[in-house]
């Protein structure tokens, strides 16, 4: 009796499966968007109410630092402006925020809260490897992007692109050792006047740590006007202010931000002068 049953379902079953075609195992799974190439809105949840917080794709971060004594409020100056070309570009489909070279502890905690997605106060492995972050930095403000990316190593948080502009080391900093954490590290300086950022940049990991360039910017064939600087600053500085407002670097900068992720750009910054 078994025997004639089971001869019976045998028979059946590949019948069965053919009137049934939507048996749970043959149900189309929805496709699920890839984001190497995609800018998520930083606050966009994920499709299924089942998936856990930490399944969720973490916007990426970008953390700028201004130079010197400038407010972050400062709108003219270049490092506010880029900051705020890159909300344009990419609206709410990054965490971006940038601040005073004197506030890098207030900077570390914002990362951390943007990389807890849980917010369970405490990052798991699976959102660290999520992260995605670029820093950026003009003069002492490149010496606090070097020092964050330290502070985020420290934690095993990887860094895609530290990018340096006329870096002027602060008191105890060394803005010339890039650590492996971060993955890429480009450097814009220039070595005339009593000021004049770090000559070049170097990976503690070469393995780990690409290093884009160390590219020289001369001004003394085709200077910049500066913006508005005393007296004494154009007189000893005068380069040092130039690089600042050399909109060809921050154009630079913008295009690395892209590679990194992954939008489509026509600048290379192998082309930066390096003379």
């Amino acid at each position: 009796m078994f025997s004639m049953i089971r001869i019976m379902l045998l028979v059946w079953s590949p019948w069965m499966a053919a009137l049934n075609p939507l048996r749970s195992d043959a149900q189309a799974v929805p496709a699920r968007r890839t984001f190497d190439n995609v800018i998520l809105p930083a606050m966009e949840q994920p499709d299924s109410s089942e998936d856990s917080a930490e399944s969720r794709r973490i916007a990426p971060i970008v953390i700028g630092f201004v130079g010197g004594s400038v407010n972050r409020d400062g709108t003219p100056h270049p490092e506010i402006q880029l900051g705020k070309e890159l909300r344009r570009r990419y609206s709410s489909g990054v965490y971006l925020e940038v601040f005073g070279n004197h506030h890098r502890e207030a900077a570390h905690r914002q990362v951390l809260q943007w990389l807890d997605t849980n917010a369970d106060g405490a990052l798991s492995a699976e959102e660290k490897r999520q992260a995605r972050v670029i820093i950026y930095g003009h003069n002492s403000g490149a010496s606090e992007a070097l020092a964050l990316a330290r502070e985020l190593g420290h934690r095993n948080i990887p860094v895609l692109l530290t990018i340096q502009v006329e870096s002027i080391a602060k008191t105890g900093h060394y803005d010339g050792s890039i650590p492996p954490n971060v993955a890429n590290a480009v450097n814009f300086y220039q070595p005339d006047g009593l000021l004049h950022g770090c000559p070049a940049i170097a990976a503690v990991d070469p393995y780990r740590t690409k290093i884009l360039g160390n590219f020289r910017m001369n001004y003394s064939d085709q200077p910049i006007r500066p913006g508005d600087s005393s007296w004494f600053a154009r007189l000893f500085i005068m380069s040092h202010i130039q690089i600042e407002d050399d909109s060809h670097i921050w154009q630079q900068a913008a295009a690395l931000i892209d590679e990194q992720f992954g939008q489509p750009t026509a600048t290379n910054p192998a082309q930066a002068p390096n003379d």
